[in-house]
């Protein structure tokens, strides 16, 4: 029987090229992780949104 391990949402945000997409897996504080898919123009949206709030 393989080891059981415990699914945190703890860990980094990932996010992964897979097939014509990106996933985006966000670590939530409660526990778990939200995950989310993008096309490459979403990426290029969310890319200038945080570049218009860094300081």
């Amino acid at each position: 029987m393989a080891a059981m391990k415990p699914r945190t949402g703890d860990g980094p945000l990932e996010v992964t090229k897979e097939g014509r997409g990106f996933v985006m897996r966000v670590p939530l504080e409660g526990g778990g992780r939200l995950v989310v898919e993008l096309n490459q123009d979403e990426v290029d949206e969310l890319a200038g949104a945080l570049d218009g709030v860094r300081s």
